[in-house]
């Protein structure tokens, strides 16, 4: 997930992009919905058991540094789904929309978050390139997902672990936009 004309956003196609050069078993699945939340909504409704979410997400950490997030699964008989932006992935309301859509429960989703350093402010509507330490972390996050799916294929309600301790490391739910306190956690 991500903008690549957006800076740091632009973790999530990056990492697909490193992905073509050491893909992930064949049996798993990998695209790259950049900006677009009502196709990543239907895509979570077509029978997975789980969904890796790779996204950058200001969780109050150094920048690069990674962090798996659990989000609580929505609750879809709660409100009405507002639907995605037409320009921008907010993960809370793709999983709300995709929980009102569909009829049965959503794949477990997992968030594999790298920390931002650069954020456009409200005035800037391109910033290509990422950071430094973001585009450091690209390589570490493929190693991490290549350590996460073989986990996660053989059983996936398992936790899979990150390669670095500090990426294990609690962070305050308030710094991932849209989700309550106590709506996710790191692992």
């Amino acid at each position: 997930m991500g903008n690549i004309f957006l800076a740091d956003d632009a973790f999530g196609p990056e990492v697909i992009q490193a992905l073509r050069h050491r893909p992930l078993p064949p049996d798993v699945r990998v695209r790259d919905f950049g900006i677009r939340g009502l196709d990543l909504a239907y895509e979570l409704l077509d029978g997975y058991d789980t969904a890796v979410l790779v996204d950058a997400a200001p969780r109050g950490h150094e920048p690069g540094t990674l962090s798996l997030i659990a989000p609580e699964p929505p609750d879809p008989t709660t409100g009405t789904a507002a639907p995605p932006e037409a320009h921008g992935m907010d993960p809370a309301k793709v999983l709300a929309l995709a929980a009102h859509l569909g009829e049965g429960p959503l794949p477990r989703v997992l968030v594999l978050a790298c920390e931002p350093q650069v954020r456009p402010r409200g005035d800037e509507d391109i910033m290509p390139g990422l950071s430094a330490p973001v585009r450091a972390a690209v390589a570490r996050a493929v190693e991490a997902l290549h350590t996460m799916v073989p986990v996660l294929l053989a059983d996936p309600a398992a936790t899979p672990p990150l390669g670095r301790p500090e990426e294990n490391t609690p962070a305050p739910t308030a710094g991932l936009p849209h989700l309550a306190a106590g709506a996710a956690e790191d692992r």
